[in-house]
């Protein structure tokens, strides 16, 4: 969810203060305010969710000096700054040094919100950016985005600590829709390039000019980016859909990896997404470029094989869906997660995130099932439970660990309230949750 951008008002005229927080207020904005500079500067820091709206004229420390202050702590902090009449060169200097944007009194309040309003948008894009950033730098936390405990999700967390260590360039493959490129961000994360650039380009989003130029160059003067390569140099470039490189760009990209020696200067990790049936990315690529990409490599598994994971995954989904909507999340019976584990999930993750918010959104409305919306995805499904292919045992087991998980999580670990809703015992419940592995303290 967006964190909500607050608008700091700092003048040191009580009348102007107020009516302007007044009016951003009934624009719906958070607003504070402060009377001088150096008070609004003890809660002004460079992670500070808002923007700053600041008279230029004002005892002790001016508006000049406020601006230079926070522009040092946080350059991309928007400063909106009000002028006299006849202060506009003082505001052209403002803008040099680095204010956003400036009103001059008597300012348009419709004006005002305006600016308000782009500042804001502005800021929070820095905002966004900056947590992506510090995410992406914290191997810890985008690991436990690869929810799992299957044993081929262990053995998937395993190579991407191996290999993140390494410095090789990497090949991901695997199914559409699996997290090709969320395991490409974790071995970025957890590796010693952590804190380096990370730069991400989508092979089949451009034509081959535009493609070529992207990633090396020559850039004009008026491109705000530099070449992949180059921008990401001492990082990690990402490649996605590496397959639809034609055989002159996989030719040039094989001699950048082959100029850059050994260990490389920028590590690539390439992301082949074939959907043909009976394609592999040996097939699509030349085979030296193959070999160099494929010396490290990770196939991500599909949903299918991921037993447990997918009723875990379809909880964690729908409670998130079911959040951002203001709803219950939908109860799951035994049947429909019994054909949740049956389903073939062609289009995988990506499919099940689907599902479940076309779920949280049917049962917001008070009508459909799970199983209806199995039912629409794969029409050769049964609509009653099965035990093809698997012991019942093993479905009633991934049933009750998903019944037992789901309480733990709503009533946050209270131990009483899950005994007095499942009509368990202290001593059944203790041996079924160390049975499936559940820890109270994870609740909490």
């Amino acid at each position: 969810m967006a964190q909500a951008m607050k608008i700091a008002i700092v003048d040191d005229e009580q009348d102007m203060r107020q009516s302007i927080s007044q009016w951003l207020a009934l624009s719906g904005y958070d607003t504070e305010t402060f009377s001088s500079a150096e008070d609004a500067l003890r809660v002004l820091g460079p992670e500070y969710p808002g923007i700053v709206i600041s008279d230029i004229r004002m005892p002790g420390m001016d508006g000049m000096q406020f601006l230079k202050k926070l522009m040092g702590s946080d350059s991309a902090l928007p400063v909106i700054m009000i002028t006299g009449h006849g202060d506009v060169p003082m505001a052209v200097e403002a803008m040099r040094v680095g204010a956003y944007d400036f009103l001059e009194k008597p300012f348009n309040p419709d004006r005002m919100s305006e600016l308000a309003k782009r500042a804001t948008g502005a800021r929070r894009l820095v905002m966004d950016n900056r947590a992506l950033r510090r995410e992406l730098s914290d191997g810890g936390q985008i690991m436990k985005k690869l929810i799992g405990q299957s044993p081929v999700m262990e053995r998937l967390r395993e190579d991407i600590l191996d290999l993140g260590q390494a410095d090789g360039h990497v090949l991901i493959d695997g199914e559409t829709g699996t997290g090709k490129t969320l395991v490409a961000h974790a071995l970025h994360a957890v590796g010693s390039r952590a804190g380096k650039k990370f730069v991400l380009v989508s092979c089949g989003a451009f034509e081959e000019e535009a493609l070529s130029k992207r990633l090396f160059g020559p850039m004009m003067p008026e491109d705000a980016q530099l070449p992949a390569i180059e921008e990401a140099r001492g990082g990690t470039l990402v490649l996605e859909d590496i397959e639809a490189l034609s055989e002159t760009m996989q030719a040039r990209l094989l001699s950048v990896i082959n100029e850059q020696g050994t260990p490389a200067e920028t590590r690539i990790v390439a992301i082949s997404n074939l959907q043909e049936a009976g394609r592999t990315s040996e097939d699509a690529l030349r085979a030296d470029l193959f070999y160099r990409l494929a010396a490290l490599r990770i196939t991500v598994p599909p949903l299918r094989m991921r037993g447990e994971d997918i009723l875990t995954l379809f909880t964690r989904l729908s409670e998130q869906f079911s959040d951002e909507y203001g709803c219950e999340a939908p109860k799951v019976t035994a049947q429909e997660a019994a054909q949740l584990l049956q389903a073939p999930w062609p289009g995988n993750v990506r499919q099940l995130i689907n599902v479940a918010e076309r779920a949280v959104l049917q049962s917001r409305r008070g009508a459909g099932t799970i199983a209806s919306l199995l039912m629409n995805d794969h029409e050769d499904m049964q609509p009653v439970m099965t035990t093809e292919g698997k012991p019942l045992k093993e479905y009633v087991e991934a049933f009750e660990r998903m019944l037992i998980d789901n309480t733990m999580r709503r009533h946050r670990g209270s131990i009483a309230s899950v005994m007095d809703e499942l009509c368990l015992p202290r001593r059944t419940l203790n041996e079924k949750m160390a049975k499936y592995g559940l820890q109270r303290s994870d609740y909490l």
